[in-house]
């Protein structure tokens, strides 16, 4: 697409009505291939897995689904704005090119800093990497990435010289063993998981194990589980070692051909594992689960050790990668089929980002700043005098330039920060006082938008065509198949546009994506010779119309590269998987894998008396990030709908708090408002809560305020698994329940939580006032006009009102002292259709008809709740997930939800027993 500012604007045509499309899921690093079939006309987008693509074949879990629920207008940033008002492109670009201009000219360039994401194609990365790096001369870039991978990262270099992931997907189905290690794979990367557990139905043998802090629905597949204290990773895996060394269970010839520095890891390892008791106790695990683990991988050939946020978000989470790259390297357990260490990465492009640059201390194409023939590399492909000259600021450090005022305007594309950056309420700060900020995001109100100096629209996931790369080095196609809304636009165009602002046109005067894409590969290739992982220069000379049929292949895909995969007539061949490392050669100086020695080391904080608890955050299963996509999905929203704190039955006895109760969560940082969920998932001493809540679904829910600012200082990556708070209850005078067809952006309480539901929004609303104060407060939100039903009993301190406008409900609550665990999902059907008898009903009694009760939302993809569930239970004697499922169809599309299915049947089994 070539768009000029000066022209009228061309947009590509929409997809004919009912034309299928091939593209590529917008969510987590698995990197799913998608078929939509889209009505452009009416703007509708039905998906549906691929099942010719390699990541999935056809599988897609609940966010994947509800893709085509995203693609529509509600909350969409239309038209670019300065200081809150609109205006044309010419006049936002020129606001602010003018103002990086004049900060470089009086700061400096480092002055000037990008702040990106893993949610851009690799064309719009490797754009933004060029500006910043290549031609304003600075390498204050980093990407929210920072916050996932980056200690995965700093582990590959130091082991293999090189950010290389070396496995496929196809080694988790046929590994022997599979060891899951601070990822809970069921919920954040469920496709895979979909596929370990078809494997292990087809080969019993295989031993599955799991550790992590908490008992996650990933146990449910798992053959033993080690909930090991958290922090302790390196103590385990180096304990590992010492027994593979004791057992004489390593693979000497492996090590003396292909590694070196084994020794000093291993003494590193003996000085703290070789003591088995000493290390149980330590890790919190018995002597029998430590001593099954070791002994089934010392056993076991064929052993993949699968590693996500768990390991990675701490401060000493790149120990902890290679303390795990070294087992595997010990016993040769690498480049085979079935066998490694496998990095999972949480966004859809954390790896093209790696690739072309968008970390702070690289150039691009995995080229370093420290290598001088890389550096010069660099600067004569991108034909550049000013290509920078060492790293630049990573995130922690860039905001705190930012608070300080050392980073004087700062662009941040596609990504939150002030709820996602660790110590968030400093950040909000930082960029509330810094000169010029600027964001570039396809959703208007978000807590970062909401500091703006200039506005800038870019296309959204429908809108956009470039590529992703996924977690196992598979680059796919991502296609556009709806014309921008508004005016927005591709976000490589919209830093290619400002570059020609700036004065640097020649080298930006890309007509379209495909040009981006082939410069970026020519680079891959430039001075490589097999000296580097990553060489795409195959696709270097790519045709638009090459582009646009480009099949998902993994990489290294140099020039010379025979496909042999490729059939005469075959315009979408199936790549062959590619192992790296498969001959023993790394990419080291010397050729050989690098043992690295680690010693555990203790969080950086620690609790005491005044935070004796400690808070570990994540996903959960059918949300994503800050919820800008999954939250405009009805579905999504229905199975964990507030924002909440897991809390051991013994601490919240401790701490007086009750199921479903609300509790202040505070840390050294800040504080939270949600609610309890007791359950023995975590440990006593532990708490976690869901990084999704942000200042636009909920009133206090944004957990990165709690969370310190210490980070890993190889890797930069902050400590997102262990922040100790303290826990207190909160009680409120009153409560309401709020369904609205239009957002409450007015509404003020101590507690409120929104989420999206067919027609409108459904509001949870706790005060410290009387249920009459609260009930005049939402009185205030109605508009002139409503014809207004009353309801309840106000004697008793109940009201219910329904707000009716042209024969349709528009608004409609209910307050009350307390709700308790009462069941209000009900209430997010009344806004469907017309204002039924059926609803005036519900609404006059408080409660719904049993019969058209579904409870609390379970299986997202097929809308079954848990009273529907309870009820088959009971009427038919079910008591397997089949037959669950084949009565009430719960579980038969991504099946994230089987599971809770098994714990549902077992809870009813005991209930009947009982």
């Amino acid at each position: 697409m070539t768009v000029k500012l000066n022209d009228p604007v061309q947009i590509e045509p929409a997809a004919p009505r009912g034309k299928t499309i091939a593209t590529t899921c917008a969510y987590c690093g698995v990197g799913c291939g998608i078929r939509a079939t889209v009505n452009a006309e009416k703007r509708e987008v039905k998906v549906e897995g691929d099942p010719e693509h390699p990541a999935n074949y056809g599988r897609l879990c609940s966010k994947g689904m509800a893709l085509g629920e995203t693609v529509g207008d509600t909350g969409r940033l239309l038209h670019p704005k300065v200081d809150g008002e609109r205006t044309s492109w010419n006049g936002a670009l020129q606001r602010v090119a003018e103002g990086f201009i004049d900060t470089i000219v009086k700061h400096g360039p480092d002055a000037v800093a990008f702040y990106v994401s893993g949610q851009l194609l690799t064309e719009d990365y490797y754009v933004a990497n060029k500006l910043m790096k290549g031609f304003i001369g600075s390498g204050n870039i980093d990407t929210n990435s920072r916050l996932c991978m980056s200690s995965s990262v700093a582990g590959h270099k130091r082991a293999f010289g090189s950010d290389t992931v070396p496995g496929c997907y196809s080694d988790l189905e046929q590994a022997d063993m599979l060891v899951l290690t601070g990822s809970n794979l069921a919920w954040c990367h469920p496709v895979l998981f979909q596929r370990i557990k078809a494997a292990k139905q087809q080969r019993p043998h295989m031993k599955v194990v799991v550790i992590d802090p908490r008992r996650t629905d990933t146990y449910d597949l798992a053959d033993l589980h080690l909930p090991i204290q958290p922090g302790t990773d390196v103590a385990l895996f180096n304990g590992l070692l010492a027994h593979l060394a004791q057992q004489g269970a390593v693979n000497e010839d492996y090590i003396q051909a292909h590694t070196e520095q084994y020794t000093e890891a291993l003494v590193a390892a003996m000085e703290e594992g070789g003591q088995r008791r000493h290390l149980a106790e330590q890790l919190g695990v018995s002597d029998y689960q430590l001593e099954t683990f070791f002994q089934w991988f010392e056993k076991t050939e064929k052993v993949v050790t699968v590693y996500s946020q768990g390991v990675n978000q701490s401060t000493a989470g790149s120990d902890k990668v290679n303390s795990i790259i070294n087992c595997h390297l010990a016993t040769g357990r690498i480049g085979r089929a079935g066998m490694g260490p496998f990095s999972i990465t949480g966004q859809p492009n954390a790896m093209g980002g790696r690739e072309v640059g968008g970390l702070a201390n690289t150039l691009a194409a995995h080229m370093e700043f420290d290598n001088a023939e890389h550096w010069n590399l660099v600067s004569d492909f991108w034909n550049t005098d000013t290509l920078a000259t060492r790293p630049g600021l990573k995130a922690v450090d860039m905001f705190d330039a930012v608070a300080t005022g050392k980073i004087k305007a700062i662009w941040i594309i596609a990504t939150n920060p002030v709820m996602s950056l660790p110590n968030a309420d400093k950040v909000k700060q930082a960029l509330k006082d810094c000169p010029l900020v600027v964001v570039s995001d396809c959703i208007e109100d978000t807590d970062t938008t909401r500091l703006a100096d200039v506005l800038l629209p870019a296309a959204g996931w429908a809108e956009k065509s470039g590529t992703v790369t996924n977690s196992e080095r598979r680059i796919s196609r991502q296609r556009a198949m709806l014309p921008p809304l508004g005016e927005a636009r591709p976000d490589w165009w919209i830093i290619a546009e400002l570059a020609k602002k700036m004065g640097y046109g020649e080298a930006f005067d890309y007509a379209n994506e495909a040009e981006v894409f082939s410069e970026y590969a020519r680079l891959t290739g430039a001075g490589n010779n097999g000296s580097r992982d990553l060489d795409i220069s195959l696709y270097g000379n790519l045709t638009l119309n090459e582009y646009d049929q480009l099949p998902p292949r993994q990489w290294p895909l140099p020039a010379s590269k025979v496909l042999e995969d490729t059939k005469p007539g075959d315009n979408t061949p199936e790549q062959k998987d590619q192992r790296l490392f498969r001959d023993g050669v790394f990419f080291t100086p010397s050729g050989r894998g690098r043992f690295v020695a680690v010693r555990y080391r203790a969080p950086a904080s620690t609790v005491d008396t005044d935070y004796p608890l400690t808070l570990n955050t994540g996903r959960i299963r059918d949300q994503w990030h800050s919820m800008t996509r999954t939250g405009l999905a009805s579905r999504l929203c229905g199975h964990l709908p507030e924002p909440f704190l897991s809390v051991h039955p013994k601490d919240a006895g401790r701490h007086q708090l009750k199921e479903g109760a609300l509790v202040d969560v505070t840390s050294g940082q800040g504080r939270a408002r949600v609610r309890v969920q007791v359950t023995d998932e975590v440990g006593v001493g532990q708490v976690f809560m869901p990084m999704h809540w942000n200042d636009v679904f909920a009133s206090k829910a944004r957990v990165a305020a709690l969370v310190g600012e210490n980070v890993d200082p190889t890797s930069g990556q902050p400590e997102n698994k262990f922040t100790p708070v303290n826990i207190a209850p909160w009680y409120e005078a009153s409560e309401a329940l709020v369904v609205s067809r239009q957002p409450l952006n007015t509404l003020d309480a101590d507690y409120w939580a929104m989420r999206r539901v067919n027609g409108g929004y459904l509001y949870r609303v706790a005060s410290d006032q009387t249920p009459e104060a609260l009930d005049q407060q939402l009185q205030t939100l109605c508009a002139r006009g409503d014809q207004q039903l009353s309801f309840g009993h106000p004697e008793q301190g109940e009201f219910r009102r329904a707000l009716v406008r042209e024969g349709q409900l528009h608004m409609a609550y209910s307050v009350a002292e307390h709700f308790g665990g009462r069941d209000f999902n009900w209430l997010g059907d009344l806004l469907e259709g017309d204002f039924a008898a059926s609803a005036m009903r519900a609404l006059l009694s408080g409660k719904p008809d049993e019969s058209q009760s579904k409870g609390k939302l379970v299986c997202a993809c097929k809308q079954v709740g848990y009273n529907t569930l309870c009820n088959a239970i009971r009427d038919k004697s079910i008591d397997t997930v089949d037959a669950l499922s084949a009565e009430t169809t719960a579980g038969t599309g991504c099946g994230s939800c089987l599971p809770e299915l098994e714990q549902i049947i077992a809870k009813e089994s005991a209930h009947e027993a009982a």
